[in-house]
C-alpha cells in the first residue's frame, strides 16, 4: 500500500473540512479530486444533506455516508440489470470497519459535543480525517481504483 495516497487521502479531506464543507461533502470532494472521478462539482451537492448526521439528527456519520458514496461511485451501477452486489459488499464491509475502528457509526454517539463548537469540530476533524485514511486503504486494498 502507499502511505503516501492514504495520508494525501486524509490531508485532502481534512483540508476540504477545514475549508468549510461538512464531513460527508470533504471525503466525497476529496475522493472525486484524487481519484479524478466523473462527478461534477453541481452532483457534489447530493452530500451536503448527510452532514451532521443527517441534517442534524445524529444518525450516520456523514464521513461514513461520503465514503458509501466514493465506493458507489467505483462499483454502483447505472442500469438496474447490473449486479449491485460488489458495491453492496463493499459498503456492507466498509460498514463494518468503520464501527470498528470507531465504536460506532451514529454522529451523536461518535462527537457528543454541541454542533459547530470548537470541540465538535475538531473531534469531526480528527473522523473526516480517518475516514478517508481508511477509505484510501479500503480501496487499495481491494484494487477498485
Amino acid at each position: 500500500m502507499d502511505d503516501y495516497d492514504i495520508l494525501k487521502a486524509k490531508d485532502i479531506a481534512g483540508q476540504n473540512f477545514r475549508n468549510g464543507y461538512n464531513c460527508s461533502e470533504a471525503v466525497l470532494r476529496a475522493f472525486r479530486d484524487k481519484l479524478k472521478l466523473e462527478l461534477p462539482d453541481e452532483a457534489l451537492k447530493m452530500a451536503s444533506g448527510f452532514g451532521g448526521g443527517v441534517g442534524h439528527a445524529g444518525c450516520m456519520c456523514g464521513a461514513l455516508t461520503g465514503a458509501i458514496m466514493v465506493l458507489g461511485m467505483l462499483q454502483g451501477r447505472i442500469d438496474s440489470s447490473q449486479d449491485r452486489e460488489p458495491v453492496y459488499a463493499s459498503a456492507h464491509e466498509f460498514h463494518q470497519q468503520f464501527e470498528q475502528i470507531f465504536g460506532a457509526t451514529c454522529c451523536r454517539v461518535l462527537n457528543p459535543h454541541p454542533f459547530d463548537t470548537k470541540e465538535h469540530l475538531r473531534n469531526c476533524l480528527k473522523i473526516t480525517g480517518k475516514t478517508a485514511e481508511l477509505l484510501q486503504t479500503f480501496i487499495e486494498s481491494r484494487h477498485l481504483r
